[in-house]
Order: C-alpha cells, then structure tokens, then sequence
C-alpha cells in the first residue's frame, strides 16, 4: 500500500470508509478464490471440473503411452496424452481474463468513491 492509500484512508469516515476497505487491492490467490463467487460463479466450477477431468485424464493417457509397447499404440497415447494435457491449460488460462476484470472493476470503484468524496 502506497502514501495515497493511506492518506485517502484517513480523509475517509463511515460508510465510504467501509467501501474503501472492500475495494482494497487483493493478492493473487484471493482473486483466484474470488471468480468461484457471484452470478457466474457457477461457469468456473464447470470449467475447473472440465479441466480437473482432461487433466486426470490426460495423466491415465500418459501412463498408457509409457506402458505401449507398439508404436502405433503410443502414438496414439501420447497425442492424447498431449492434446488433453494442453486442452486442461489452455482452459485453467481461460479464467485469467475473469480474475483481470475483477481487478479492473475494483480499482473503478476506488476511482468512484474517491471522485464521489471529492464532489462533496
């Protein structure tokens, strides 16, 4: 937290004060659990079920493939194997816009509050 956050923290009181408190910056892994919540909360447990699945079964492949012993059978595991394995990232990385909105949308609110605070 830098000087400006602390001198908008003490010019603040009451309910702008609260509001000031829930627009504060979160880490990493607080955003992460945050796009579990809300309206469209319900899309990213499908989506991290979807990926947990192509994961797991992206690992079973890969056994498969080490255990061939024909190549015509691990060609065929490994790029499954592979493909599932890049499909399970590609969607774990779909939710990273999500988590980048959400900071967008809590730093406009800061912005708002503090446009409303200096209006008064």
């Amino acid at each position: 937290m830098d000087k400006l956050d602390e001198l908008i923290r003490e010019a603040l009181e009451g309910e702008d004060k609260r509001i000031f408190e829930e627009t504060a910056e979160l880490g990493y892994f607080a955003l992460a659990m945050g796009i579990f919540r809300g309206r469209t909360g319900w899309v990213s447990w499908v989506v991290m079920l979807v990926q947990g699945a192509m994961f797991l079964a992206a690992i079973w492949c890969a056994v498969q493939f080490y255990a061939a012993s024909e190549v015509l059978l691990a060609v065929k595991w490994g790029i499954s194997a592979a493909v599932l394995a890049l499909m399970a990232g590609m969607m774990k990385m779909s939710l990273m816009p999500v988590m980048q909105a959400d900071r967008v949308l809590r730093e406009l609110k800061r912005v708002e509050l503090m446009l409303a605070r200096g209006a008064e």
